[in-house]
C-alpha cells in the first residue's frame, strides 16, 4: 500500500486528503508550516515548508507518492511554482508527485478555452490560477518520465461549501465537470476519494484530469 505524504496537509483539501488516506489504511504524514491542534487520529503530523526543498525532502524519505496540496496565494504567490519545480528534481525518481492545481486551468470545452480564459472568472483569482496552471506546464515538459498526475477540483471547491462525502465523483479529462443545470461543484470529502483512487489505481499517469459531480 503506497506511504504518502500531503504539502499543506492542514489546508482544505490537504486535509480531506490526509482523512481519506487514513480511512483506507494508509501511512501518512501531513508537513505544513505548524502542527495543528486538531488532528486526523492515525496520521503523522511535520513541521516543513516546500520553500524549503532539501529539508522537505528529508522528511519525506520513505514515502511512495507525495501530494502538493499548497496553494499560490498568499505569501506563497509566485515562489509555489519554482518551487514545486526543485521538489520533483530533487525527490527519488520513484516517488509519484501529485498536484492539486485551481478549477481555472481547466478546459470548458474539448480543445479548450480555459476557464481562467473565459468572460466573469473573477481578476482576484488569475494569479493564483496562472501559478497553477505553470506548475501543470512544468509536470507536462518534463521528460525524465518521473510519473505524475495533477487533478483540477469543480468549480465551486473551497471551505465555503464543504458537502458531504457520497464517495461518488466524475472524471472529465481535460474538461471542467458541470452538473446539468451547468454548474461546478465537488466536496472537499469526494475530491479526497478522486485523489485516493487514482493513487490506488493509477488512471492518470503523467496527465492532468478534473473531478466533479
Amino acid at each position: 500500500m503506497p506511504r504518502i505524504a500531503v504539502i499543506g496537509g492542514t489546508g482544505y483539501a490537504g486535509s480531506h486528503i490526509v482523512t481519506e488516506a487514513v480511512r483506507r489504511g494508509h501511512t501518512v504524514v501531513s508537513i505544513a508550516r505548524s502542527v495543528p491542534a486538531e488532528r486526523v487520529e492515525g496520521a503523522t503530523y511535520l513541521e516543513g515548508t516546500v520553500l524549503d526543498v532539501p529539508g522537505l525532502v528529508a522528511q519525506l524519505e520513505g514515502v511512495d507518492v507525495v501530494v502538493s496540496a499548497a496553494a499560490p496565494r498568499g505569501d506563497m504567490e509566485g515562489k509555489l511554482r519554482p518551487a514545486i519545480a526543485e521538489l520533483v528534481t530533487a525527490l527519488p525518481e520513484n516517488v509519484r508527485v501529485g498536484v492539486v492545481g485551481g478549477a481555472g486551468g481547466s478546459l470548458v470545452a474539448e480543445g479548450g478555452p480555459r476557464l481562467i480564459d473565459t468572460e466573469g472568472f473573477a481578476e482576484e483569482y488569475k494569479p493564483e490560477a496562472r501559478e497553477a496552471i505553470g506548475i501543470l506546464e512544468d509536470l507536462q515538459a518534463d521528460d525524465t518520465g518521473r510519473d505524475w498526475f495533477y487533478v483540477h477540483p469543480a468549480g465551486g471547491f473551497g471551505s465555503w461549501a464543504p458537502g458531504e462525502r457520497t464517495g461518488s465523483y466524475r472524471d472529465g479529462g481535460d474538461v471542467l465537470v458541470v452538473d446539468d443545470e451547468g454548474d461546478s461543484f465537488i466536496g472537499g470529502a469526494d475530491f479526497a476519494v478522486a485523489v485516493l483512487d487514482e493513487i490506488e489505481n493509477p488512471a492518470h499517469s503523467r496527465e492532468r484530469f478534473t473531478v466533479g459531480y
